[in-house]
């Protein structure tokens, strides 16, 4: 009876075995997420790289990710889509655009409960950025970064100039009259451009630029429906021009144009976002640069600090009638929470990054160039809340179609922001869409 009941006994432990090592058990089937980014370039490159980490990470999830064009064509997608079911899983958009798109129905509320189930909450992000992604009272994006505008330094051409420190930094500058002085200055001393920017027509640096010096005003832009700014909005555009048609500045230049100018040597400062940082990484390291940089926070000109910026975000399409399961809730949520946790590398784009371990830890402390720049995100200001406004949005067009206009000469400060009221006057005056 023994002999017989050994292999009866010995089987049953071996398929026992079998079952608690899952041999033979239904494998559980992998959640994919489908992702709509309009980063590319370097940030596409980044990106593509933190979503290949996380699917290597573990192989409950996966994530295919879709490159879009920047701007219009994308939000126009985004919320074609979304609004007929066929969106995405989750998109990564621009914080200025949630009143657009929360507000007009593209995007679902994402739940303090889903949010917890990821190990996530507000308190583990930037202040400022985690109220940005808010409407209504309620989260409708997770906030990946801060982007905002800066000044970047030839320390070659600014030491020539006199405008460096004892440990070769710029001098700090205060007032816009300094800063004025500044661009003067370099451009009298070292024979060369002392500010260059993006300044052709349709250019947006322009438009952040004239926000940011009303904010550091303490005027706002807008309010109920009527713009606010009165003379400061005229006064501050002729503060701008007054860099061009003095020739401290070059106008017309495209965005190309006036990297470039800075690149190659040819203008002491120049005023523009901090993704410009990555170019200047890469161009040091190969040798090509041909002089040491700096950048530090727009300068405060008026009574306070205040820089124009924008933040990237991920967020949740609301796809009616093909809502996300519980389950792919959980999946999004969970690469959300990946990238943030991870995003030391995003960082390395010129970013600020918006998950607060991150963005308070010593390695991001210590990441050069962002730490020249980095308290820059205590005093950064989005464009206005409105259905119209944000990145590529219509009214940042019509002020870009105007405001350039008064650098060339073509429009007075007064007539180039009158021109801009009467066009957008139909836009701030009419009913939010719900898409």
């Amino acid at each position: 009876m023994a002999r017989r009941g050994f292999p009866r006994a010995a089987a049953l432990v071996a398929i026992l075995f079998l079952v608690l090592a899952g041999v033979g058990a239904p494998a559980r089937a992998q959640v994919e997420v489908r992702m709509w980014t309009l980063l590319s370039g370097g940030d596409g490159a980044r990106m593509r790289a933190l979503v290949d980490d996380f699917n290597a990470s573990q192989h409950d999830v996966r994530v295919v990710s879709t490159t879009l064009r920047w701007g219009e064509p994308f939000y126009t997608k985004l919320i074609t889509a979304s609004v007929v079911g066929a969106g995405p899983d989750v998109a990564t958009i621009h914080l200025s655009r949630i009143v657009n798109l929360a507000g007009g129905g593209v995007l679902r509320p994402i739940a303090p409960s889903e949010l917890a189930a990821a190990g996530l909450s507000g308190a583990d992000y930037l202040p400022r950025q985690w109220a940005k992604a808010q409407y209504e009272g309620k989260t409708y994006a997770v906030p990946l970064d801060v982007h905002p505008l800066v000044l970047y330094y030839n320390k070659t051409l600014a030491a020539k100039a006199g405008l460096l420190d004892a440990d070769g930094n710029l001098k700090k500058i205060v007032g816009v009259d300094a800063l004025t002085d500044a661009f003067r200055v370099a451009t009298a001393r070292t024979g060369r451009r002392g500010l260059t920017m993006e300044s052709s027509q349709s250019s947006y640096a322009i438009w952040r630029l004239w926000l940011a010096m009303l904010a550091q005003q303490d005027v706002t832009i807008i309010r109920n429906g009527r713009f606010t700014y009165g003379p400061a909005g005229a006064a501050t555009l002729a503060r701008i021009s007054d860099w061009f048609l003095r020739g401290y500045a070059q106008a017309g230049l495209d965005y190309p144009a006036s990297t470039s100018q800075f690149m190659g040597g040819n203008a002491v400062f120049m005023l523009n976002g901090v993704w410009e940082v990555p170019e200047l990484v890469r161009a040091t390291k190969a040798g090509t640069l041909g002089f040491e940089y700096g950048i530090v926070p727009l300068p405060r000109m008026y009574a306070n600090a205040s820089t124009w910026a924008d933040s990237h975000a991920f967020a949740l399409p609301a796809n009616p009638g093909h809502e996300l399961s519980p389950e792919k809730v959980r999946a999004v949520l969970r690469f959300v929470a990946y990238v943030g946790k991870h995003s030391l590398v995003w960082a390395e784009g010129g970013h600020i990054p918006a998950y607060k371990a991150v963005a308070e830890s010593a390695a991001a402390k210590n990441l050069m160039p962002n730490a020249m720049y980095a308290a820059a995100a205590n005093d950064v200001v989005y464009d206005p809340d409105g259905w119209y406004m944000g990145a590529a949005g219509p009214l940042e067009a019509i002020a870009s179609k105007f405001l350039p206009a008064a650098l060339y000469g073509y429009m007075t400060p007064a007539q180039a922001v009158h021109k801009f009221e009467s066009e957008s006057a139909r836009l701030i005056r009419k009913r939010p869409p719900r898409y």
